[in-house]
Order: structure tokens, then sequence, then C-alpha cells
């Protein structure tokens, strides 16, 4: 009998323990990144995360849209990802410290100092807007480089 008390234990030993190695697995690390802010020189009634009749605004006025259809989005320089308005990140890096990028439309990505190549998320559709830095603190949207979205589309 006691044999078979022994079994059952290690047996449910056994199943504990693949249960909580599975948990850590599939267990994502909490978000501890601070939400970015941002004060833009231009402004707009609609922003991402706002809603217009129940539908959620993904990308406003300087961002490009790109079609992306579940592709990942990889980081383009070592630097940062805060989260930032509705579904949006920003990414800034010390490569290119005149400039921020508003990434918005990615699904569970990768918060926190990340190198470059790394996942940064994937997603249907990304608005990408570029913001550059001004005299006064302020940030102004420009026209993203050519360069800068192909690092964060392809693969390194």
């Amino acid at each position: 009998m006691q044999d078979i008390v022994s079994a059952l234990v290690r047996g449910g030993l056994i199943i504990a323990m693949v249960l909580l190695i599975r948990h850590a697995i599939t267990f994502r690390k909490p978000n501890r990144e601070a939400p970015s802010t941002i004060q833009l020189s231009q402004t707009w009634e609609l922003q991402p995360g706002d809603r217009v009749a129940g539908r959620l605004v993904t990308g406003s006025l300087g961002d490009i849209s790109l079609e992306i259809k579940g592709s990942r989005v990889y980081v383009p320089f070592d630097g940062r990802v805060q989260p930032y308005q509705g579904n949006c990140v920003v990414f800034s890096s010390d490569e290119v410290p005149a400039y921020l990028f508003r990434l918005c439309g990615l699904k569970q990505p990768q918060l926190g100092v990340v190198k470059a190549g790394e996942v940064m998320g994937e997603g249907n559709y990304l608005q990408f807007a570029a913001l550059r830095k001004q005299p006064n603190g302020t940030w102004f949207f420009v026209e993203p480089s050519r360069d800068i979205l192909e690092r964060t589309l392809k693969k390194p």
C-alpha cells in the first residue's frame, strides 16, 4: 500500500512540475516600462488610442501606414521601447538621439531596453511616425527615412 501511495505522490509531483515549467515558459515578464510622454509641436484633434464612432484610431497625421500581414517588426538600433497612447510604443536610441519613432499596431511589443535586430513585435498593420527634437524641447513630425523603415521591417 505504501508503494502505491509513494507512486501516486511521485506522479503528482511530476505533473505539478510539468505544469510549473509550462507556466514559466509561457509567462511574460510584467510591464515595468514607464509610459512615454511626448510634447508635440503639432497637434491634431484625433490621436492614436482615441475612438470615433466606437472605432479605434490607430494612426494619425504624420504616420506612414504599412500592411505587414502578421510579419515581425525589428529593432533598428540598440535602444528602448516604451508604451505610448493606445496600442502604440515609442522607440528611442542613443544612436539617433534627435529622433523618436512611434509605432502603432504591434501585438505584445517587447518593452524596455532592446538590441538592434531583436523582434519588437508583430502585427497586421504598422503605423510608423518619425519625430525630430526641436531646440525648444518639443517634437516635430518628419518624413521617416526609407533606410530606417527597412531596418524595422527586415531581419538584419
